[in-house]
């Protein structure tokens, strides 16, 4: 395990999020949360730092939310689930109202919140490995919270294929629905690109150009908040969300599926 489960380095104007923590495929967890919160506000008190690239180690960007974490704690699965809820929702708003522009540079799985974590971005860049998966109703819940900053970017119509069927697709795919910006074979090489262009606006121009294409992703938070977390909260507490995140656990079918 490493010593921290997101590194933050600083470079050229750029600050780098890395997330790594191998041992649970960068799972959210409490603690990667909080570490992520840290970086971003370091990176929004530094002013030499221009822009912010979000990105991974190993083969998974991320891949949700820990259910160790949210299956073998202490108290009830609903306050459990609400206090998730609300770190999660301070995570996502922390990237979208950042004064940065943030990118995420993806070659890897992302699933279920990670997906929430790439919609918050303002630009994101995926390689040829990477895979998108919508799978929380296969778990008994749905994307409460991430529908915040997932609906926003997909075309209603892949929104409704990906939410409920929760297929696997690529980064071509990714770039065809609008969840990503560009599918790229390096996309190292290409968010190199990006941040130099991004060097050369100005720190008021770049924050208050951010506002205009996310104001109404914060209204949304503002509108819709409190009512998905309790979605959050209720699903997370049910009878089968507990048997899907076991199932999920043990790497056997749920109750529900049918075979075929």
């Amino acid at each position: 395990m490493t010593d921290h489960f997101v590194r933050y380095d600083v470079a050229d104007g750029c600050a780098t999020l890395t997330l790594d923590s191998p041992h649970n495929r960068n799972a959210i967890s409490s603690r990667l949360v909080e570490e992520l919160q840290r970086g971003l506000s370091d990176a929004a008190a530094d002013d030499a730092v221009r822009a912010v690239v979000l990105t991974h180690t190993g083969g998974t960007f991320c891949a949700g939310a820990d259910l160790s974490e949210a299956s073998g704690a202490e108290g009830s699965p609903a306050e459990l689930a609400a206090g998730r809820t609300r770190q999660m929702t301070e995570l996502l708003r922390s990237i979208v109202e950042l004064p940065k522009p943030v990118i995420a540079r993806i070659d890897g799985h992302v699933r279920a919140g990670g997906m929430g974590l790439v919609g918050a971005c303002d630009l994101a860049v995926a390689g040829p490995e990477s895979t998108f998966a919508l799978t929380e109703a296969r778990l008994g819940l749905a994307a409460s919270i991430i529908s915040l900053t997932v609906l926003p970017r997909l075309t209603s119509r892949a929104a409704g294929r990906y939410f409920l069927t929760g297929e696997k697709f690529d980064a071509q795919e990714a770039e065809a629905v609008g969840l990503i910006s560009e599918a790229a074979p390096d996309p190292e090489a290409t968010v190199r690109e990006l941040v130099a262009a991004l060097r050369k606006g100005s720190p008021q121009g770049l924050a208050e150009s951010k506002r205009l294409t996310t104001m109404r992703m914060l209204a949304d938070f503002d509108r819709y908040g409190d009512e998905l977390a309790g979605q959050s909260a209720r699903l997370f507490g049910s009878a089968e969300a507990a048997e899907g995140m076991m199932a999920f656990l043990q790497k056997r079918p749920p109750a529900w599926a049918v075979e075929g």
